[in-house]
């Protein structure tokens, strides 16, 4: 980006460690009595997005700079790299720009590495799917459902739950929240969906991988070509 112009500070991946996403159900009592259902953490995570220096030096940018930043970023068009995702997306994206100069450094095939992610971050997406469509998923909620009823709330499935919770711009009173998210987690305990969601997500993960072995195993594989390189780049970058 420096070559091109424009600044870009790298920043950390994942600036709030505590956030965690419960694709099932929460599962975790300790979290939930602090964290309810994390609109404390999407707070954070607005404030943090107000106050990147990338965002923020992009937004100083007159109109044709921040034109002119995002094509060097991602680069021109045409679109020339392709890749599928399982169910047929097509995602597309330049083979010039910083990205895929950063990608193509790192990874050696470009084309490669793009498929091999796009497969790869689809299916966490797709395993999710999968075990809520499970019939053992299904059964499992019923005593999830019925233990949330004896305890005041009338929710036939943590998804609905989810659905009826309000905007995160308008939040349950926090309280309230906790009280909530504290009870869908023990009852998750002690109906046995927290186990039986584990062992599913694990049993679909690996019915997954093995069905898109190749895009897994070459994601990998380009993963473990590309430390030395990183290490190079970084330690190269480094202060004496």
């Amino acid at each position: 980006m420096e070559k091109h112009g424009f600044e870009y500070r790298p920043v950390k991946e994942n600036p709030i460690p505590e956030a965690r996403t419960f694709p099932y159900v929460i599962n975790d009592v300790t979290w939930a009595q602090k964290h309810g259902y994390g609109t404390d953490i999407e707070r954070a995570r607005t404030e943090l997005r107000k106050t990147d220096p990338n965002q923020r030096y992009f937004r100083s940018l007159p109109a044709k700079r921040r034109e002119a930043a995002l094509e060097a970023a991602n680069g021109p068009m045409p679109l020339n790299v392709t890749a599928k995702t399982p169910d047929g997306m097509l995602f597309q994206r330049s083979s010039e720009g910083c990205q895929s100069e950063a990608d193509r450094k790192l990874y050696g095939d470009l084309q490669k590495w793009f498929q091999a992610k796009v497969t790869f971050d689809t299916l966490a997406e797709f395993k999710r799917m999968h075990v809520l469509a499970d019939r053992r998923f299904t059964k499992a909620v019923k005593p999830w459902s019925a233990c949330m009823r004896a305890a005041g709330h009338l929710y036939a499935s943590p998804t609905e739950l989810r659905a009826k919770l309000p905007p995160p711009n308008n939040p349950l009173p926090q309280k309230e929240e906790i009280r909530l998210a504290v009870t869908e987690a023990h009852c998750a305990m002690s109906s046995g969906l927290a186990r039986t969601a584990s062992e599913l997500d694990e049993y679909h993960a690996k019915k997954l991988q093995k069905q898109y072995r190749s895009d897994v195993e070459s994601r990998r594989q380009l993963q473990a070509a590309a430390l030395p390189r990183a290490r190079s780049i970084t330690e190269a970058d480094s202060p004496k």
